[in-house]
């Protein structure tokens, strides 16, 4: 089974004007750009002037290791049982991994849950 990895820190997500005032060397950004909008999601400290929405109060876990693209359904199948348990989710995805968000309120029950079902939970 896989390992998940809670994060310390507390996220915010946010729709931007532009880019120009990420932090940068904050160690966890993530970026969206559609035709229609710029999506951030990035430490709550390090939200920006230039925000157009903001919420915050979002906790996330990483899935440790790296995923091969061939691998099929694990973000499904995570989802699918915070789905089950009424706890919503946000994902993001990089080259390597899977990041899942949840609202702060509903983290210690997503990763109880998890944990539930076979996950393992890397302490922090």
């Amino acid at each position: 089974m896989l390992t998940l990895k809670p994060l310390k820190q507390s996220f915010s997500i946010c729709q931007v004007r532009d880019y120009s005032q990420v932090n940068w060397d904050s160690p966890y950004i993530f970026l969206s750009k559609t035709d229609q909008e710029n999506s951030l999601v990035c430490s709550s400290q390090d939200v920006p002037d230039n925000a157009i929405e903001v919420d915050n109060g979002w906790s996330a876990f990483r899935i440790e290791g790296v995923l091969d693209f061939s691998l099929i359904g694990i973000l499904s199948k995570l989802s699918a049982i915070l789905a089950d348990n009424e706890i919503g989710i946000f994902a993001v995805s990089t080259y390597n991994t899977d990041y899942i968000l949840t609202k702060t309120t509903d983290f210690d029950r997503a990763m109880k849950v998890l944990e539930e079902k076979g996950y393992k939970i890397e302490k922090i």
